[in-house]
């Protein structure tokens, strides 16, 4: 009876103490003796006590900061760069068997990626040009990375600290850029004037009235004001000269006409 009581206890804690629960984003690698025995999925799971070992594996996405790494450009420019990476383990086995600590291997070879893709890379170029930059980082740790089951799916640069004398320079340059471009649009808008001033005259040289009404059009306008005033400009005999000339004419026409009054002492004379 004590046999069969001992023996029921050793069942009952060896099921005890095989039992493994493993979540859905889990994985269990299971070595027997040593050797790979398997992979195991989520849910209730019993290994053998003391034969068996269950290492946990999780399967979902990790985010890593990668530390800010000192670089010096390809135009001898130092910087600090850091760097986010986004990578999940798609081979649990692989994670355990092929490299002692995956999370730390896989940092360690993102920085020394970021230090040397950076480093063949120009200022500007680290600046204006992220998107290349950071396809050529996840190629690269993604590639290195497979034999360990880690799939490397991005990797974004953070940040780009620049040397306070460098961004004195660069402000400089975009002041200076600025300004150039101010130069341009004004320029640009002050030939655009004399275009529509000269396009203008040319209307008004067809009209030979046109230039007069222009004249008497800008005398309204400065004395339309709001505050009465008495303003005295000098009138050009070019502007009456017309009236002038059409008033002697018209007062010649009724001088030649037969019948008139101006007519009369003539005939009396002869």
């Amino acid at each position: 009876m004590l046999g069969i009581l001992i023996f029921l206890g050793v069942v009952m804690a060896l099921l005890f103490f095989g039992v493994r629960i493993l979540a859905e984003y889990e994985r269990g690698v299971v070595f027997r003796l040593g050797r790979y025995a398997g992979v195991r999925s989520a849910g209730l799971r019993w290994i053998i006590p003391g034969v068996d070992r269950m290492v946990r594996i999780g399967l979902r996405e990790i985010v890593m900061d990668v530390p800010a790494q000192e670089v010096i450009t390809l135009d001898n420019v130092s910087v600090k760069v850091n760097a986010v990476l986004y990578f999940r383990v798609l081979h649990p086995e692989k994670a355990v068997i092929q490299v002692e600590n995956y999370l730390y291997g896989t940092s360690q070879l993102a920085q020394t990626t970021l230090r040397s893709v950076c480093g063949q890379a120009e200022l500007d170029q680290l600046l204006a040009d992220r998107e290349r930059i950071n396809q050529q980082l996840q190629e690269i740790i993604d590639l290195q990375t497979e034999p360990w089951g880690v799939k490397v799916r991005s990797v974004e640069l953070k940040q780009i600290d620049l040397p306070q004398e460098m961004q004195r320079v660069m402000a400089k340059q975009a002041e200076a850029e600025r300004e150039k471009r101010a130069k341009v649009t004004l320029a640009d808008a002050e030939y655009l004037a004399a275009q529509r001033l000269a396009d203008a005259a040319a209307v008004l040289a067809t009209e030979p009235m046109g230039l007069q009404l222009r004249y008497l059009q800008t005398l309204a306008e400065i004395a339309g004001g709001d505050k009465s005033s008495t303003t005295i400009f000098p009138l050009p005999i070019d502007l009456i000269r017309p009236f002038y000339d059409q008033l002697t004419n018209v007062s010649a026409g009724k001088a030649s006409t037969p019948g008139s009054g101006a007519s009369k002492p003539d005939g009396g004379d002869a």
